[in-house]
């Protein structure tokens, strides 16, 4: 007989699975803690947004509260990489044993040189890989300068202006040939040989079967997700549906997945048999709008009710709630957001909208005004600005009490030294 399961226990499944169902530690983060969430969550998205902090450190913050974010650089600039970045959600660090698999299905060649002449994009191939088998790490800008490339790229509106040594760098990097062996300050890739940034047990010619690879990312897909259905498996690492489809049932039919119903979420679902099942959701976190938790933007609705939509792209006057908005998770409900900005120059973090969902508990003001003191503190911003934008905002303001706009220096965080494991 098919399990059944309510929604409350599924959204506590998925919480869990997330690690975002128990309080946070009060303890100093160590490398270890930051390595072991990662491997939980399977990727982080990466994007260049940086209006409140680089999306890829919130979700570490999200679910263990103030670390040292230079461990995240770490783990994925230096050998032996913990984290490596490739295509899979969209631009991902991704786990480096996923990487073999992730390269036969990934197929993003929209962002690399098509269109570019054959014998310029072979000649530039050849002379790019040339230098970076003799170099240390480079950006592109270093790479066109070494082969002495220099070319007038249209400065457009939109679009990335990339000149063709930008563009064949990418394809290699799609095709898995070379890949980022880190970022500069200002978040640059740093290309390399994929043999000189993979761990020395991992082999970069090795190309998998693919239905075996499919089968290994969609059973890493539940991991993460702890229950979903077909649709959320596949968004995970954006893999084609129809496949990810025979792979779950594959993997249910050797009870490595198990099929079952949601009341209140309609069709089949997959739970995966390690997913913990919590009883109760206690915690509290600002999510990235990159979060993995918040991918599916279905299934964010399905399994708690939330309707959210990125508005970056969106014109300003067309906006309906902000530029750079962050769900807020109290326990296991999704029950407001917020549109953040760090201002540095002036010490403060800006909440330039604050909105509560409909059914959002009294409580949500006070634990939402301790979460965005606790994220200023770690962004080293001494005080916080809220405007009167929102439902939710007088009550926030009047939760912050004399927080609000406090000086840059009370907000001082002492962080401890992280070693790596």
């Amino acid at each position: 007989m098919t399990a059944k399961l309510t929604l409350p226990q599924a959204r506590r499944i998925a919480l869990a699975a997330q690690g975002l169902a128990k309080e946070r530690p009060t303890r100093p983060v160590t490398a270890r803690q930051v390595g072991r969430t990662f491997a939980r969550v399977q990727l982080l998205q990466i994007d260049s947004v940086n209006v409140l902090v680089r999306s890829h450190y919130l979700p570490f913050f999200s679910r263990l509260g103030p670390y040292d974010a230079a461990i995240v650089d770490r783990l994925a600039g230096r050998a032996p990489r913990r984290l490596m970045e490739y295509w899979a959600h969209e631009a991902c660090y991704v786990r480096p044993e996923s990487f073999a698999d992730l390269r036969v299905w990934q197929r993003r060649q929209w962002v690399g040189a098509a269109g570019l002449d054959p014998l310029l994009r072979r000649d530039l191939e050849q002379r790019i890989l040339q230098v970076l088998q003799s170099s240390r790490p480079l950006t592109a800008r270093q790479v066109a300068a070494r082969i002495g490339h220099e070319e007038d790229v249209p400065k457009l509106e939109w679009g990335w202006n990339w000149n063709a040594v930008k563009r064949v760098l990418e394809a290699l990097f799609e095709q898995g040939v070379v890949s980022a062996a880190g970022r500069t300050a200002q978040f640059e890739r740093l290309y390399a040989p994929t043999a000189r940034v993979l761990p020395p047990d991992q082999d970069p010619l090795r190309l998998p079967d693919r239905e075996e690879a499919m089968l290994r990312l969609v059973e890493a897909a539940a991991a993460a997700h702890g229950i979903g259905s077909v649709r959320c498996l596949a968004d995970y690492f954006r893999v084609p549906v129809q496949a990810a489809a025979r792979a779950a049932a594959s993997l249910a039919a050797q009870g490595k997945l198990e099929e079952v119903e949601v009341q209140g979420w309609p069709g089949p679902r997959y739970l995966h048999p390690a997913a913990a099942r919590p009883r109760r959701a206690s915690g509290r976190a600002l999510l990235s709008p990159f979060d993995s938790l918040v991918f599916e933007r279905r299934r964010l609705q399905q399994l708690f009710g939330f309707h959210y939509r990125i508005e970056i792209y969106t014109p300003a006057a067309r906006r309906r709630y902000g530029y750079y908005v962050l769900p807020f998770l109290l326990g296991e409900a999704v029950c407001a957001r917020v549109d953040l900005k760090a201002d540095r120059a002036a010490g403060l973090l800006l909440v330039r909208g604050a909105y509560a969902e409909p059914a959002a508990p009294v409580e949500t003001a006070v634990e939402l005004a301790r979460e965005l003191d606790l994220l200023a503190q770690w962004l080293g911003l001494g005080g916080i600005a809220v405007e009167d934008r929102g439902g939710l905002a007088p009550a926030l303001a009047a939760a912050l009490g004399e927080r609000l706009q406090r000086p840059a220096a009370a907000a001082e965080l002492a962080l401890p030294e992280a070693s790596l494991p």
